[in-house]
């Protein structure tokens, strides 16, 4: 397997090498998003892991641009930024998933033989919505849930209900407001940060 390592922090980048060649994984590493493009355009890429913060081209950017080029190949960004308005930008700009820093590395070998068995498994099926990421089956999943619902649910609770990762739920639930089948309800709480929730129209 082939990893795409896109880091400005020339520790980091030895790092996440190491963890690949332990995992006998193969690592081409890029210090900038620019020299990432170019070597995904060179490379037949199976995982990228690509930093938020950097210089030249920010992580977005390059999820941006890395997405240009392939709908389908997983995209993990590293990040010390836990906020969810920050996931989200990246989940809707194409991110399969994310791994906060400092890395762990069982966690990020774990972390990248899912992505890479779904990414396989994806490929072999007719009912790949290729510009979405996602099939049928997991659009229907989230479909029927909502459906069935009387209430508003958040992104959380339709995740622990069907059974699959916040960001596949993620994005169906973008793509159903996209098709005007899903609107988005932001609720505003007396402590913290206002809720978004979902609900079928």
């Amino acid at each position: 397997m082939k990893i795409l390592v896109i880091d400005d922090d020339k520790s980091v980048r030895y790092m996440l090498k190491e963890i690949c060649d332990f995992a006998g994984w193969e690592a081409i590493a890029c210090s900038n998003g620019i020299e990432g493009v170019e070597q995904f355009v060179k490379n037949e890429i199976d995982v990228v892991l690509v930093d938020f913060h950097m210089p030249e081209m920010d992580g977005l950017m390059t999820v941006h641009e890395i997405r240009k080029l392939s709908s389908e190949v997983p995209i993990l960004v590293l990040t010390v930024d836990e906020r969810q308005e920050i996931a989200d930008r990246f989940l809707a700009g194409g991110a399969t998933d994310f791994a906060l820093k400092p890395i762990k590395a069982p966690d990020l070998i774990c972390r990248i033989q899912l992505h890479k068995r779904l990414f396989e498994a994806t490929k072999t099926k007719d009912d790949v919505f290729v510009t979405k990421g996602m099939s049928q089956t997991t659009l229907s999943h989230v479909s029927v849930f909502l459906q069935s619902c009387s209430q508003p649910c958040t992104i959380a609770e339709i995740t622990e209900e069907v059974g699959l990762a916040y960001p596949t739920v993620y994005r169906c639930l973008v793509h159903l407001i996209q098709t005007e089948k899903v609107r988005k309800i932001v609720s505003y709480q007396k402590i913290g940060r206002p809720k978004h929730l979902y609900q079928w129209i």
